[in-house]
């Protein structure tokens, strides 16, 4: 995501010759099809379509090659000086890549979904591949499966053939000569809580093109000059003012007890279904997760089967910006279907940690942190 930002803002600069789009992967390959790359004038480019294998050479041909018009290349990474694909540098693959003038209805068209999808809006985008004397053709929809982009000559058939619409959302058509691609928003996180050791899970977040929130009740620490990564800095702790969605993710550690109970008991109490996540001791979290259980009438074990905590990933390390690693790593995993092995609590061991210790009030003295007795940052 961080990528699509970078090729957005070279085109809106005006520096955009072609743009080089991997659309097939066979074997090894670095990047998987939908990576994308904009060349420039002067060697310029925003992307990648490989480890760094193939920029130079695609670079400093690409300007050539389009002059005709679009075209579909194939590169071997095998080891083989033989072979009549260039050019095997040993990675174990073979890739085609769609190599389009950017100055083309085209072109343009697939910018700018790449563009209004980094303000929130999901887009499918069809390309008819330039083969076997056929020309580059293309057709964007919108997340409602409504057309927002057709390259003239397309007929209502061919369009309806990619599309077939499913309630409220499309299932997209694939054949050996039409690529397709959904670029879609980028991932939203939502920190709850401003202190310090939020800063690097903003900064990472930001360094993938998360739109990123930053919320918290303490003015003080809720500023945009301690976030200026973040998309977001909102003064509030009522979790239902944030606006979120099912595809979101929440982590909560703004280390007060009393607002991080607040947090967590909002967002199960709205049927949030997103990511949540809840920094901190498995022994707190426990005693938090048991009090907002009690507060919504839910068992234990329904809370815990929607919450992450202790929230990141086990990666050992110690630090905030070790910590941020785990818990924006772990983020990343359930974004991706690819969570793996995160620790999750169980009714069992909140009743463990409660029966340990049913002080509940003078754990949150401890761990509550006074709103008059915060520096000034």
């Amino acid at each position: 995501m961080a990528e699509r930002r970078r090729i957005v803002r070279q085109w809106r600069e005006g520096d955009a010759r072609a743009l080089v789009t991997l659309v097939r992967a066979e074997g090894s390959s670095y990047r998987r099809p939908g990576a994308h790359l904009l060349v420039g004038a002067e060697g310029a480019y925003a992307g990648s379509i490989s480890g760094g294998c193939l920029e130079a050479e695609v670079v400093r041909k690409a300007g050539w090659m389009v002059r005709a018009g679009a075209r579909v290349e194939r590169y071997s990474t095998m080891f083989d000086d033989t072979a009549e694909i260039p050019y095997g540098l040993g990675c174990g693959g073979v890739v085609d890549v769609l190599i389009e003038p950017a100055e083309t209805a085209e072109c343009g068209a697939y910018l700018e979904a790449m563009e209004r999808s980094l303000g929130g809006k999901g887009f499918a985008v069809v390309t008819w591949l330039p083969e076997d004397g056929r020309k580059l053709a293309r057709v964007a929809f919108a997340a409602d499966g409504g057309v927002v982009f057709a390259s003239a000559g397309l007929s209502a058939g061919e369009i309806a053939s990619v599309w077939v619409t499913n309630g409220a959302t499309g299932i997209l058509a694939d054949t050996s000569d039409v690529f397709v691609e959904r670029v879609s928003a980028p991932q939203r996180l939502f920190v709850l809580g401003a202190g310090d050791d939020a800063m690097p899970v903003v900064r990472m977040a930001a360094l993938l093109g998360w739109n990123v929130t930053v919320a918290d009740g303490r003015a003080q620490m809720a500023r945009r000059e301690r976030f200026p990564e973040a998309e977001r800095v909102i003064v509030a702790t009522d979790v239902a003012e944030l606006g979120m969605g099912a595809r979101d993710a929440v982590v909560v550690m703004s280390h007060s007890y009393e607002q991080d109970r607040g947090s967590l008991t909002g967002l199960l109490r709205d049927g949030f279904g997103g990511f949540i996540g809840l920094l901190g001791a498995a022994h707190r979290s426990s005693l938090l997760v048991s009090e907002a259980a009690a507060a919504l009438g839910l068992s234990v074990a329904e809370c815990c089967a929607r919450v992450h905590a202790p929230v990141g990933l086990d990666l050992g390390g110690d630090g905030p910006e070790a910590i941020a690693l785990a818990v924006v790593a772990q983020v990343q995993g359930w974004a991706q279907g690819r969570e793996g092995a995160a620790r999750r609590l169980t009714a069992e061991f909140v009743a463990e940690q409660i029966a340990r210790d049913g002080a509940s009030r003078y754990l949150r003295a401890q761990c509550a942190v006074a709103t008059s007795e915060l520096p000034e940052r």
